[in-house]
């Protein structure tokens, strides 16, 4: 017997999918304006999970050009069949429903395969029936006329996979649990016993977030729902909760009759959540041949006993030096960049970031490189040396909630001098936190998280540390207070501020450590 600390992937992690091949499970997640898209997390016990890489990789696959931070990429489902992975999404802002293919999970993966008009709505997912037969289940509004906001249908196609085109008449199959549900989605089909389960989201994603089930004797239907509906959620226990909005299921049996299903959910802390949507896992029970998630407790668990032994504990990265020649999986961008913002080659031990005239405020990618916000007691640091000194250019660390929305320590310059400054833009309106005189060398940045509030510091060469700013309120970066779908994200910055420049930053190193 072990466990698995919940949530199993901490910090932006949302729409999970998971897919079991032997004895390895993978977990794919949506990943909205971030570049690269749709993370993939490989497992041998469920408990200790390792980024492999991301499915779309090149902007071939993924445009995201102009998209808003809450836009892109949503809820993608990962399947294996008879050799080959599948991985099928929705990029809202560009193509709409598409599915790629790969041989290894790590990749590569295919140019996209387009669905076309055919496909609408939101939230795709693939069935393989017994027969071999591939079939589309999605969510769209509703077909006989929409009467209220989110008044959607789950639907039904068949999908060939040799013109990865959907075929024959779709059908609707479920309208969702309860009396005017509102956004049934992120539906999955599964068979067990001669039942077609179908699993599914409704109540949106907010605190009234809920798994419904419906099965049938055959897939085209009729479903009948379970009595139970909806068979999870935390919208019972109320707003005080820690962790809410649970939702957004996909089952995995372990090949040994043990059932479990991972999901989303949100973290707070004093009520306000800044991590996003995590993932989490689940027990799973059959009884009269309905799930049942997490019997005789009804709600997520800090830790979840799992049979069997471990597979070797992986300790996630959380702080780097730059002597690879690639950036870690973990790392990630906003939208398509126009050219090559970073290089690892041109210094050896530093990963030189260019100043881009885009900052963080725009809808373009600007050179920013980051991680995602997996706690609220950590530590951030980067220590750098900035070949700047034009008045508009600035180069450090962030906080990037959204366009409108983030936080950033810089270094930038004044009549050719240096100073730093912590600099907040809250709702699209800009300002200077703190700011300082400070000398020319390498500069740490650091930032402590201590749940809502950080305190930032600077340090020069081997000055002593200097204190920038202090119990700097975060709640104002939460979901709460911003809205979108995504958590806040961590990273290194540079920017010409609208200038055309050849300066840069090297990093030599940059860490994110709990406290």
């Amino acid at each position: 017997m072990y466990i698995a600390k919940n949530p199993i992937l901490p910090g932006f992690s949302p729409d999970p999918s998971i897919c079991r091949v032997g004895e390895d499970y993978y977990i794919v997640n949506s990943s909205f304006a971030y570049f690269p898209g749709v993370p993939i997390y490989h497992s041998r016990d469920l408990a200790h999970w390792e980024q492999i890489g991301n499915v779309l990789e090149r902007e071939s696959q993924l445009p995201l050009a102009g998209c808003g931070h809450s836009d892109g990429i949503y809820a993608p489902t990962l399947r294996y069949h008879d050799g080959t992975f599948y991985m099928i999404t929705t990029n809202i802002s560009g193509g709409g429903n598409f599915l790629v293919t790969a041989e290894q999970p790590q990749g590569p993966w295919s140019e996209p395969y387009y669905l076309g008009e055919a496909a609408q709505g939101i939230d795709p997912s693939l069935f393989f029936d017994e027969d071999g037969k591939c079939y589309y289940v999605g969510t769209r509004p509703n077909q006989s006329g929409v009467r209220y906001n989110g008044d959607w249908e789950i639907w039904v196609q068949e999908l060939d996979l040799e013109k990865m085109q959907l075929t024959g008449e779709s059908k609707k199959i479920w309208k969702g649990a309860v009396h005017h549900a509102i956004w049934p989605e992120g539906p999955h089909l599964y068979k067990k016993d001669g039942w077609y389960y179908l699993i599914h989201a409704e109540g949106g994603t907010a605190m009234e977030h809920a798994i419904s089930a419906a099965r049938s004797r055959e897939l085209w239907g009729p479903y009948e729902g379970c009595k139970r509906n909806p068979i999870f959620t935390h919208r019972n226990l109320g707003a005080a909760y820690p962790v809410v909005a649970a939702g957004h299921g996909d089952l995995v049996e372990d090949g040994h009759g043990n059932w479990y299903i991972v999901m989303i959910a949100a973290r707070r802390w004093e009520g306000y959540g800044n991590t996003g949507r995590d993932t989490y896992l689940a027990k799973v029970s059959w009884e009269e041949d309905w799930p049942v998630i997490n019997p005789g407790l009804g709600r997520l668990e800090d830790v979840v006993e799992l049979p069997g032994e471990p597979e070797r504990q992986i300790s996630p990265e959380q702080s780097w030096h730059f002597y690879r020649k690639k950036l870690p999986h973990c790392f990630m961008m906003l939208r398509n960049p126009k050219t090559e913002p970073y290089t690892l080659t041109e210094r050896e031990g530093s990963l030189r970031i260019y100043a881009g005239k885009e900052t963080l405020a725009d809808r373009e990618s600007s050179s920013y490189l980051c991680i995602r916000q997996q706690g609220y007691e950590f530590r951030l640091s980067a220590l750098m040396e900035f070949f700047g000194g034009e008045e508009a250019e600035e180069a450090g660390i962030a906080v990037m909630c959204n366009e409108e929305n983030h936080l950033r320590l810089v270094k930038n310059y004044r009549e050719e001098k240096p100073w730093i400054s912590l600099i907040s833009c809250q709702k699209g309106k800009t300002e200077v936190v703190a700011e300082q005189r400070i000398a020319e060398g390498r500069t740490e940045l650091v930032m402590i998280s201590r749940g809502q509030e950080t305190d930032w510091y600077l340090k020069v060469e081997e000055q002593e540390i200097y204190t920038v700013a202090q119990s700097v309120d975060m709640r104002v970066f939460s979901t709460e207070a911003t809205g979108g779908f995504t958590g806040c994200t961590l990273g290194m910055y540079v920017s010409a501020n609208g200038k055309e420049s050849s300066h840069f930053a090297d990093f030599l190193h940059f860490s994110c450590e709990g406290i």
